[in-house]
């Protein structure tokens, strides 16, 4: 029984080598052509848009974040009397 297991591994290991090497083929023969149809100009633009929406997020939180310790220590200093 065991011997029937590892005859169909075989064979399976066998055939998934063989269609690897073909897909490994078929890329490399239509790399060039395929590259050549991802859109990366607008991927470029969409980053771009996003990075600067990203930016703009973290500065307020920064801006507000300061504003917020600055308040902080005014009270404090307000508090200690200096």
């Amino acid at each position: 029984m065991l011997r029937g297991a590892a005859k169909g591994a075989k064979w399976a290991g066998m055939g998934a080598a063989r269609l690897g090497a073909r897909g490994a083929s078929w890329a490399r023969d239509a790399g060039s052509e395929l590259w050549e149809r991802v859109p990366r100009d607008e991927i470029r633009d969409h980053m771009r848009e996003y990075l600067g929406k990203a930016q703009e997020a973290i500065d307020d939180v920064v801006e507000t974040e300061l504003r917020d310790l600055r308040r902080a220590l005014r009270r404090q200093r307000k508090r200690l009397g200096i």
